[in-house]
């Protein structure tokens, strides 16, 4: 069995249909791919999508769906800034209606906000635990998202991002001429009251994968470390690990994310946003704005990132 610097925790550990226990931390780690429950949540009409499975991995009384437990339903979509998938595709905010964004109230004698979302590849917001809507693409082709809230401050910013997977249960997807290459995430944000993504905002990572030798990973204790992991995919399936962290119940209002890692910022050549226009038609809302494109401590490896931030 093979083991990873982990410290002062239990951890259940299943591989190769066994379970066995090492002192460690929190996470459990999975071997091999998921079981698939569902092939893809979305078709493109307009286009083309990669394929967006559900799984569900299991080691001993532990049970996750990967890459993540989400709220994707229609009733729930947040509205499209571009998306080529349903013919949205304005070449910048001039051309965009803002005024016919809904309005999800929090607070009838708040403040009205109007915030700009890209996310790679699929975003959850809640605003003082209330859900105001969910990303409609789950993968690709990659869209962006307006929203408007009316609240008070101060108010909490909850967001559940998911970078997908299209091999279910090892973090990978067929790109760069390899079938089981590992994606890369990224999250960017503005918000009408000067509230931007940067790395003031906290940041968990809760699915890790592909890990190919668990040696590599470390956690300290909030900090769950992959730097020196391998992140350059492979031509065929090799033998691969998944990292999963439990979920706190009330994440979305509870404090215990004050713990949590800073973000960190990354730039638009990292995240590799110059061919989408989703994003780069409009970029004075992002980065023009002075938002930063944020993540965990590895943008590759990380797969399901939850965020939070308070607006004072």
């Amino acid at each position: 069995m093979k083991s990873i610097r982990f410290s002062y925790f239990f951890i259940l550990v299943f591989l190769g249909g066994t379970t066995c226990s090492v002192l460690a931390a929190k996470a459990v780690v999975i071997e091999g791919p998921a079981t698939v429950l569902s092939t893809s949540q979305f078709t493109c009409e307009h286009g083309r999508s990669r394929l967006s499975p559900i799984g569900i991995k299991k080691a001993g009384d532990k049970t996750y769906l990967v890459p993540a437990e989400t709220q994707y339903k229609k009733e729930n979509f947040v509205t499209n800034l571009y998306d080529q998938c349903t013919n949205v595709e304005p070449k910048s905010i001039s051309e965009v209606d803002v005024s016919a964004v809904p309005i999800i109230e929090i607070d009838g004698d708040g403040e009205v906000i109007t915030g700009y979302i890209f996310a790679d590849n699929y975003f959850e917001l809640f605003i003082n635990g209330k859900l105001i809507g969910v990303d409609a693409v789950p993968f690709t082709p990659f869209n962006s998202n307006i929203v408007r809230f009316k609240v008070k401050k101060p108010y909490d910013i909850a967001i559940k991002v998911v970078d997908w997977e299209e091999n279910a249960g090892l973090g990978s997807e067929n790109n760069r001429g390899k079938q089981y290459h590992p994606g890369d995430g990224g999250l960017i944000a503005s918000f009408s009251d000067g509230t931007l993504t940067n790395s003031d905002w906290k940041a968990q990572t809760f699915y890790t994968a592909p890990i190919y030798d668990l040696n590599c990973v470390e956690e300290k204790g909030q900090q769950r470390l992959t730097s020196t992991c391998d992140t350059k995919g492979a031509y065929q399936y090799q033998t691969t690990y998944s990292l999963h962290w439990d979920i706190p119940r009330n994440w979305v209002k509870d404090q215990s994310y004050l713990a949590w890692p800073n973000s960190l910022e990354y730039t638009e050549g990292e995240i590799g946003v110059d061919n989408k226009p989703a994003y780069m038609n409009f970029q004075d809302q992002f980065t023009g704005a002075g938002a930063k494109f944020i993540w965990s401590s590895n943008l590759v490896l990380d797969n399901v990132i939850l965020f939070r931030y308070t607006v004072k």
